[in-house]
């Protein structure tokens, strides 16, 4: 198990602060605050995301029959992880995780408690091996029937894009047609997030890049979106009743034909 390094912030642990968890340290809460003061909105941000999350898996399972899940980038688990929410509705389900984040793989065990219908793993590796995440989740899951690959929050921390996209459409190619793209990112039109994101940066810790709509949407190619297409993340199919307000945080899901 590498060391856990508590004296530079980590975005994993700074996002399950903002999200109210315990799975963080005073560095990561004071890189936290210090964010949010100069941009208020990552908190919701943060939180949207979540329940963004919850809201594409349901829809995944639910209403599109998805019962395999290739979830790369998990980060620390907080409440409905994405085997949580599948296996509820579709208790059969199977769900691959992929991080190697030393803190992550501390509560990998945290992770791992499936259904016992479905399959719930963790995959140790890097997104910039994709061949590596490829040939391990092809052990797990089934290549030949529809899996949902996602990608939340994970695609700003690399930092070249046409290597962001070179990952993105080799992950893609791996799956089957009737497949589908799941992915969140944050955006570059707020000056104050971005003020923020580079006093974050300029802490040592792993950057993250705030990427145009354009750029976003490059992960796409070659996808069909759903509706209601690449949009604030509290403004994809939101929950009847709620009335959800525009962030920073940009996501949708797409299907391979």
């Amino acid at each position: 198990m590498p060391e856990i390094d508590t004296s530079v912030p980590h975005s994993a642990r700074i996002w399950n602060y903002w999200l109210g968890g315990k799975d963080n340290y005073e560095v990561d809460q004071q890189a936290g605050d210090a964010y949010s003061e100069q941009a208020p909105q990552v908190v919701t941000m943060a939180r949207e995301s979540r329940k963004y999350l919850i809201r594409v898996v349901t829809h995944l399972t639910r209403d599109l029959g998805v019962r395999q899940f290739l979830d790369i980038g998990t980060g620390l688990p907080t409440e409905d992880n994405t085997h949580e929410v599948a296996q509820r509705i579709a208790p059969a389900a199977k769900i691959v995780y992929v991080d190697n984040d030393p803190v992550v793989l501390a509560h990998a065990a945290a992770l791992l408690h499936g259904t016992p219908e479905g399959v719930t793993d963790y995959i140790d590796a890097d997104l910039h091996d994709p061949e590596k995440i490829i040939g391990a989740a092809a052990k797990i899951l089934d290549f030949n029937k529809p899996v949902a690959l996602m990608l939340m929050g994970i695609l700003g921390h690399i930092q070249d894009h046409d290597e962001a996209k070179r990952i993105v459409h080799r992950l893609q190619a791996a799956v089957p047609t009737g497949s589908y793209f799941a992915h969140y990112d944050g955006i570059d039109t707020d000056p104050d997030l971005t003020k923020a994101q580079q006093g974050y940066d300029d802490t040592g810790a792993v950057p993250y890049v705030l990427r145009s709509h354009e750029q976003l949407s490059a992960y796409y190619e070659g996808f069909e979106l759903l509706e209601p297409g690449l949009v604030p993340c509290p403004l994809w199919r939101p929950d009847p009743g709620k009335l959800p307000s525009a962030t920073d945080i940009y996501g949708g899901v797409a299907c391979k034909p």
